[in-house]
């Protein structure tokens, strides 16, 4: 390790180039944890899996028992023998709560820029917000069926909603601020069982039905913009935008496609109407008043429900158990209950026709995906295993199996570089390096100094 540190140094090796080593280094070295355990309380099926993004330190996990749990992943709680450092859980909220939820928890996230409050989704037609200091219920949304999903963006700064899917076919944005249903979003023909915000625009929702459709909204309009039509296909990657490339930039790019209805691939018609002769000035008045009885711009966004072919494509053959979208905010990953995983082209809506190796999926509930930062891996649960694909290729780079039934979470702890999964087994399991940073530095500086020590010996 120190080789390439000193590479850097020379300047011989790019920084970025650095940093990607020794991550798919320590990712190649994953492993079931012999130093840590995370004892977990629930009694039934673990649903769900989040670490707050703002300390990287608390976990928090739901589970089939209608329990939700944190726990501390940075520091001990107890250790097993003097080797396996145990995280127990700070604080359990179940049924015997006054404000728990009855049935089942589906999901459970972190508030994004606060660790003070979580929010929790249950099958009891429930959408909970929480104080984690009072561990107290401070907001609770009435859902109209069960509740499959949550999710808020972690880019907002003028909003504070919750997107939440159900068993009916509309999609409620709920707001923190006012404790109110904001938006109802209609489109899907299904319960809607995956929900993911765009990385780039606070405004962008991307939303997966049992119906097999996926669907983008701009919260700001009504109706979607555009439905993913798993026969609309393109070869190979767009090539992306540099890391110095403002957000503002970003932003536009996706609001111009979705103001005009259109990707950036595909070209606009030129008029071939002709300059008006003689008399143009009064030719040309009456031809804007003739297009502004007709309905303002030129360049207006079809709805797709003026298309009917459009409006009823699908993604996957059968429901969309799983959304993830990469930290470019460029493409979409997508799993279906035809055990399938595709990538999508968000700007154009096109399917990337990348072949990830073979897999079985779940069909009865939604899974939740794992993507590494820089978008080169992703974690997906497989029956009771889970597995590592390269994004772009869809090669299969490892299998993690460990739980004894079906895997339902994961999720990537960039900070400690370690892998949380969740299964029906009500356990928790760790995935981490099997040798520590720190370890390969101190048995590369123990060799640098064996060698100084034998020269400095037979030096004359």
């Amino acid at each position: 390790m120190w080789k390439e540190v000193r590479d850097r140094e020379t300047g011989t090796l790019l920084p970025l180039s650095l940093v990607r080593r020794l991550r798919s280094r320590r990712l190649a070295a994953l492993q079931l944890s012999n130093r840590k355990e995370i004892v977990s309380p629930h009694h039934g099926a673990v649903n769900s899996l989040q670490v707050d993004l703002t300390e990287g330190r608390y976990l928090l996990s739901g589970a089939s028992d209608g329990s939700a749990a944190v726990y501390d992943i940075q520091h001990t709680t107890d250790y097993d023998g003097g080797l396996i450092a145990k995280h127990k859980n700070l604080f359990v909220v179940d049924k015997q709560h006054n404000h728990g939820h009855k049935f089942a928890i589906s999901t459970a996230i972190w508030y994004p820029i606060d660790t003070g409050l979580f929010i929790t989704g249950s099958f009891d037609h429930h959408v909970k917000v929480w104080d984690t200091n009072m561990i107290q219920v401070v907001m609770d949304f009435k859902m109209p069926g069960k509740v499959y999903g949550t999710a808020m963006s972690s880019i907002a700064t003028a909003h504070m909603l919750i997107a939440t899917g159900s068993a009916d076919v509309q999609v409620r944005l709920c707001d923190i601020a006012s404790g109110a249903f904001t938006h109802t979003l209609s489109g899907h023909r299904d319960g809607v069982m995956s929900l993911e915000w765009s990385t780039s625009s606070e405004w962008i929702l991307m939303t997966g039905g049992c119906d097999g459709a996926i669907r983008f909204w701009d919260i700001r309009r009504a109706g979607c913009f555009c439905v993913l039509d798993q026969s609309r296909s393109q070869l190979g990657r767009r090539p992306p935008f540099s890391q110095g490339t403002p957000k503002r930039v970003l932003e536009d790019f996706i609001a111009s496609t979705v103001s005009t209805g259109k990707s950036s691939f595909e070209k606009t018609p030129v008029s071939q109407k002709r300059m008006p002769v003689g008399n143009g000035k009064k030719q040309l008045t009456t031809s804007r008043k003739n297009q502004n009885v007709s309905g303002g711009p030129s360049t207006q966004r079809l709805h797709p429900g003026m298309s009917s072919s459009h409006n009823r494509a699908t993604a996957h053959y059968g429901a969309v158990t799983g959304l993830r979208a990469t930290s470019d905010g460029m493409y979409l990953l997508s799993s279906g209950s035809d055990s399938r995983l595709r990538l999508w082209d968000i700007e154009s809506g096109c399917n990337t026709l990348v072949n990830f190796e073979a897999m079985r999926l779940q069909t009865s509930k939604a899974i939740q995906l794992a993507a590494f930062q820089d978008s080169s891996l992703v974690f997906v649960p497989s029956m009771a295993s889970v597995k590592a694909y390269d994004m772009w290729s869809g090669t299969n780079l490892g299998t993690f199996r460990g739980h004894y039934e079906l895997v339902n979470c994961c999720y990537f702890n960039l900070q400690d570089q370690e892998l949380y999964t969740g299964s029906n087994d009500r356990q928790i399991l760790v995935w981490s390096p099997s040798i520590p940073a720190v370890t390969v530095m101190e048995e590369d500086d123990k060799k640098g100094q064996t060698l100084s020590t034998d020269r400095d010996n037979w030096s004359d």
